[in-house]
């Protein structure tokens, strides 16, 4: 049956192999030249040649970054409609399944080891993508520091082999139901991404319950570039603020006085005097000893989201496989 299986699957695999390669090259150069412009303009920098640098690598390569991260992405999706789809659908439409079901393999049997060959390859080939690309974006990673975004996030290290597995047997098993292969292959893409979508917007951000600390208004905080933007209701909200690595799940915060009421315009107008000079400025609104909440979720925690992540698509996928060998057998 393995060989069997590889004698069916060769040509996807040496297609799927032949664009690995040419996208590894590409990787290659690209992580090398992200590393010149990170020991040329960055390792040694200060002050204000740093933040230069910085909107210089984002504009430089950032868009580079981002497309190949969309490709990892979309991976997964092309494996669940091209390989998990026809994987049953196919026997059904070309008739052939009684011939691939016969009395020495089961459907069981033969369900077993396509799952785990295919699933195997499926889960190497996002794997390895997800190596190279982090790797050849590790310093602008580094730099950028937004690996808790959601494009960032679902593109590097672990996270990618678990939705190569689910797009697969995904696939799989709606073509069990469907029958058709056409359909099969616009479900599960539907579904996917949908999924996509869902996770990193609603699910994600409560895999660990977040933290939020009472941030002091000073004059480290006002040279982050925050802004404070006055709302219809005359009080003040604070945006812009981040813990460097960290995840905020809230754009703006409500800003309070040391009395814990809100900070008003009428407030704020002693400080307006002085925006004419911004230094002046701020000095003047990190003196009223303001604050506000601050909920996120901490640097430290990156790795943890990528394991319970990862677990999650992989008990997904297992209940998917359960739920597919009942259908074979029952139904099919």
């Amino acid at each position: 049956m393995i060989w069997l299986t590889w004698r069916q699957f060769r040509a996807q695999t040496l297609a799927a192999g032949g664009a690995l390669v040419l996208l590894a090259l590409y990787l290659v150069y690209l992580g090398n030249e992200i590393r010149a412009f990170y020991d040329s303009r960055i390792a040694n920098c200060a002050a204000d040649a740093c933040f230069i640098a910085r909107l210089d690598l984002r504009a430089e390569y950032g868009d580079a970054v981002l497309g190949v991260g969309a490709a990892l992405i979309a991976v997964p999706a092309l494996i669940g409609i091209f390989w998990g789809a026809p994987l049953v659908t196919r026997e059904l439409e070309e008739r052939t399944d009684r011939l691939a079901w016969n009395q020495s393999v089961t459907r069981t049997r033969w369900l077993a080891v396509k799952l785990t060959v295919i699933g195997l390859a499926s889960a190497v080939l996002t794997g390895l993508f997800s190596l190279l690309l982090t790797w050849s974006a590790s310093r602008y990673d580094q730099v950028i520091g937004e690996r808790f975004a959601a494009l960032s996030f679902d593109s590097r290290n672990i996270v990618p082999i678990g939705y190569g597995l689910f797009a697969f047997v995904l696939g799989t098993v709606v073509g069990m139901i469907v029958r058709r292969t056409i359909p099969a292959m616009a479900i599960t893409l539907a579904v996917f991404a949908t999924l996509q979508l869902l996770v990193p917007t609603m699910v994600r951000q409560n895999l660990m319950p977040p933290v939020t600390k009472t941030v002091t208004v000073d004059s480290s905080v006002m040279n982050r570039g925050v802004g404070l933007n006055l709302k219809q209701d005359n009080t003040f909200e604070i945006r812009g603020y981040t813990v460097p690595g960290g995840w905020p799940l809230e754009e703006a915060s409500p800003l309070y006085k040391p009395d814990g009421s809100p900070y008003t315009g009428d407030d704020a107008k002693p400080c307006l005097a002085n925006a004419g000079d911004l230094a002046d400025g701020f000095a003047c609104t990190a003196a009223q000893n303001l604050h506000f909440e601050y909920t996120y979720q901490p640097a430290n925690r990156y790795w943890s989201f990528q394991w319970i992540e990862l677990a999650l698509y992989v008990g997904i996928t297992a209940l998917l496989a359960g739920f597919g060998f009942f259908w074979l057998r029952r139904r099919v």
